[in-house]
């Protein structure tokens, strides 16, 4: 079994990555594979809503000039998926809603993809807006049919520098609980 979380901070190792990094060691003690793939270095650019992806069925966006369609691909080949962001401007990075808007036209024209994968969200704030982003992600990761995991609270933590996440203690317990479930549920779902 395989887990991949995205990073949508433009922070490489930042705070998301941090939480990220939490949920995975919870799931690397079960016995799954993780991998990290972090958006700050890669370019992936909006949704053209050329539709041209809902024509030809092949699973792919048509712009093939940026990083969308090799993470749609690690998407789609994992067993769980883990969407990380800080709050900016009370929602999601520019970085991660370039990604869930093309994958959502992608994913409409070719529906199923993702459908029964275990996914999870998971956000860091330094005070407002955490709710709407991670009802952004939440929102995405429901409608395509996806198994959301949860935890004691809502997958939040709250620092502003990087490492200060550390400082919320019910927070990272919360991430180690979720990741704690998260394994549950992909055992469950893979009969371990």
């Amino acid at each position: 079994m395989k887990v991949i979380g995205i990073n949508g901070s433009p922070r490489k190792n930042g705070n998301t990555a941090i939480l990220i990094q939490i949920v995975f060691d919870e799931l690397k003690k079960e016995g799954i594979e993780t991998e990290l793939i972090q958006l700050s270095d890669k370019n992936i650019v909006g949704c053209k809503a050329c539709r041209a992806c809902h024509k030809n069925k092949n699973k792919q966006c048509v712009n093939k000039d940026d990083f969308f369609n090799e993470c749609l691909e690690k998407m789609a080949a994992s067993d769980g998926i883990i969407l990380g962001s800080p709050v900016y401007s009370a929602n999601v990075t520019s970085q991660m809603k370039a990604l869930i808007d093309r994958a959502s036209m992608v994913l409409a024209g070719n529906r199923g993809l993702l459908k029964h994968k275990v996914g999870a969200s998971v956000i860091a704030a330094r005070r407002g807006g955490a709710i709407s982003a991670f009802d952004t992600l939440n929102n995405f990761l429901y409608s395509k049919e996806m198994f959301l995991v949860g935890s004691s609270y809502w997958n939040m933590v709250y620092g502003n520098a990087i490492g200060e996440v550390d400082q919320d203690q019910e927070g990272i317990e919360n991430m180690k609980n979720l990741g704690q479930n998260m394994a549950w549920l992909l055992k469950k779902i893979h009969c371990n």
